[in-house]
């Protein structure tokens, strides 16, 4: 396997190295059962010329070598910065003191097997250093995805303070300003009560605009209904709203009718999720029509939303390092902190997100007193 990033679902790499074929062989059949890839090398430099190619786990060397001997191997493995932290295990059937130990824990050794070897032990041994590989790999992997994350939603932010600005300059400062200028104009001016009536109406009217859009930009940062009323609510208004604006036909399912109020967080969440979602699907799908369904089941909450688009991508659906923007790496950080899950899969046509939690309900007065 060459450098590049690592999936749960791949091999890893583990380098067996002895001079002798025989050895080489019985190394093979004791760890196959591991499932892992086992590369060969039959001298200490041929290790080293495959460890440059390779991402290994876990080098597994003889001691007694012509040439370069198993602890020089070792030496010269930790003197490279990519191989610090791989694990080295020796096996012997020379060295077997206390001093040879010492030594081999000296040049970089995680672990020292004698000959005859058990098969159990070894595959034991050898399977706990491919599980830490695999671990560390893997945080590696989301550390950077969560990096990558903060870096694009300090840029969101950005963009939508720009894009909130640009709104209440562009609109409603400039019907401020309008109605501003007419009320001045009142007071300057000795007008026919019939022109101060139609510019008090024009003000209303630039006023009663302003307002709208003041109630637009509030209900797009939070929805007071969702406070108010319950997710149910603001689900519709926010669905109906999409509909007006894109053309996107929407459809709303749930399941029971009488759906309970959850925890404000957790209505929060459940409220942002579809909000992306359906964002996602009006700017990539090229869908006429989108369903969300929310359904109560054992103790969870299922909640999908489905389009009739073009579908995603392969590497998207599998939520692959690097493929997956801001809004699908923000609902599933979402999910994950309720302890849920959310699947993406190609629904031919369309696209089918699945989000599934644990339902926290609310408390019977805190309902009564909330609703």
């Amino acid at each position: 396997m060459t450098r590049h990033e690592m999936t749960q679902h791949e091999k890893i790499n583990i380098l067996m190295v002895d001079d002798q074929p025989g050895k080489l062989l019985s190394y093979e059949v004791m760890l196959q059962q591991l499932g892992e890839n086992l590369i060969k090398a039959n001298s200490a430099k041929e290790a080293l010329e495959l460890l440059l190619k390779n991402d290994v786990a876990v080098v597994l060397t003889d001691v007694s070598m012509p040439e370069l001997d198993g602890f020089e191997l070792a030496e010269l493995i930790r003197q490279h910065p990519r191989f610090q932290e791989t694990a080295i295990i020796f096996i012997s059937a020379v060295h077997l003191t206390d001093i040879d130990r010492l030594e081999a824990y000296h040049r970089g050794a995680v672990d020292y097997i004698s000959v005859p070897i058990v098969p159990e032990l070894l595959r034991a041994k050898v399977r706990v250093f491919t599980e830490l590989y695999r671990r560390t790999k893997q945080l590696g992997i989301l550390n950077r995805e969560l990096q990558h994350l903060s870096s694009r939603l300090i840029v969101m932010q950005d963009e939508e303070r720009r894009r909130i600005a640009r709104e209440l300059h562009d609109g409603l400062g400039q019907e401020l300003t309008a109605t501003k200028m007419i009320l001045d104009g009142i007071l300057l001016q000795e007008t026919s009560p019939q022109l101060q009536r139609q510019s008090v109406a024009e003000a209303c009217a630039l006023v009663e605009s302003s307002l709208r859009q003041v109630r637009s930009v509030s209900h797009l940062l939070h929805p007071p209904l969702l406070d108010e009323v319950g997710l149910l609510s603001a689900l519709r208004w926010y669905l109906d709203g999409l509909t007006k604006r894109s053309g996107i036909q929407t459809f709303l399912d749930v399941q029971p009718i009488e759906f309970p109020r959850l925890e404000p967080e957790q209505e929060t969440a459940v409220f942002r999720v579809v909000q992306e979602a359906l964002t996602n699907v009006y700017r990539h799908s090229g869908a006429h029509n989108g369903w969300v369904s929310m359904t109560k089941r054992d103790g969870g909450i299922v909640i999908t939303v489905r389009d009739d688009g073009k579908g995603v991508e392969e590497s998207v659906a599998h939520f692959s390092p690097g493929s997956i923007g801001i809004g699908i790496g923000g609902m599933k950080q979402r999910v994950k902190e309720f302890g849920g899950e959310l699947r993406l899969t190609n629904a031919h046509p369309g696209t089918l997100l699945e989000v599934i939690i644990p339902a926290v309900t609310r408390a019977p007065h805190t309902a009564a007193i909330t609703a």
